[in-house]
Parts: structure tokens; sequence; C-alpha cells
């Protein structure tokens, strides 16, 4: 049984979560995602020695990323591009099944309905797609990406947002 997890706390990112955001990522891909992907798979996606912290950083901010905090610990990640897209929507493995993701994915949907955006989309991995699903994703079309000279396999999925509350035509 999943331990209890403390109070996640949301909140945009800064440029001190580099290192933890890209901790999270490799944990999510490399012990998460590795259930139901190659090692060859992991290992193209993960791709550790190819990531410099700069340039993680730099993207991150660029994207408008928000963190999830639990127990003081950097627990996940996301964002939400101007027209709707999730690039990444990653949690620590440790912290697998206890809201996070679901209190990011709220995070960018308040985010998106703030750029005016109607729809979201992103390309979720195996992994991933349950979790989207579950908060009214539907699959669009399943992809064959090839990274880093492998093929992956991954669904591009979209969910129309409804009106907040309060922002409702009387």
């Amino acid at each position: 049984m999943t331990p209890p997890v403390g109070t996640v706390t949301v909140r945009p990112y800064q440029a001190n979560d580099a290192e933890g955001t890209l901790a999270v990522f490799l944990d999510a891909v490399t012990v998460t995602a590795a259930k139901d992907y190659s090692p060859e798979q992991v290992a193209a996606w993960s791709a550790p020695k190819e990531r410099d912290l700069t340039e993680w950083n730099l993207a991150r901010t660029g994207l408008g990323t928000v963190v999830a905090i639990s127990d003081g610990e950097l627990a996940g990640f996301s964002d939400v591009s101007a027209d709707g897209y999730i690039h990444m929507m990653f949690v620590a493995s440790r912290f697998g099944r206890r809201g996070v993701a679901r209190d990011l994915l709220a995070a960018v949907e308040r985010r998106a309905h703030s750029l005016g955006v109607s729809s979201l989309s992103t390309n979720a991995s195996i992994t991933a797609r349950p979790f989207f699903e579950r908060y009214g994703f539907v699959i669009v079309a399943e992809q064959h990406p090839v990274t880093r000279g492998v093929r992956m396999r991954n669904f591009r999925m979209a969910k129309q947002l409804s009106t907040p509350p309060g922002d409702a035509e009387s």
C-alpha cells in the first residue's frame, strides 16, 4: 500500500529547480516507465549523459514549468505552452499514485485557462496514458517516434477544456 503523502504545493519553476526536475525526469523514465519500455528504449529516452543542466533550465523556464513540492521534496513537474501543449508531466517514482500528477494537471489547466486555451494536447507515454485518460484526455493517434535511433511508442492525446467556474456566460 502506498503511504499517504503530505500536502502537495504547486508553484512556478525556479532556476534552482533545474537539478531536481532533471532528477525527477530521469527517475520517472528509468524507474516508472521501465515497466512499459525496453531497456534500449529507456536508455534512448532518458539519455542522462546527453542532458545539459543549463539547457534543461532554459527549456523549463521557456515552457512555463510548474513544480510540485511534497514533504519538502520536489516530487514532480509539468508545463503547458501558449497553444495548450503539455510537453512534460513527470512525477518521481517514490511519489507515484499519491495525487501529485493530478495536482500538476490542475495547475496546468488553470494556466491554460488564463492563456485563453480551449484544449490541451500531449504525447503521452504508454505509462502516462491511463492517467491522462482518467482526466478526460482521448487518444487522437498512436505514434511511433524514433528517439536517438530507437523506435518508441506513445499516444497523441487531447482534451477540450470546460469553462472555468465563474466564467460561464449568464
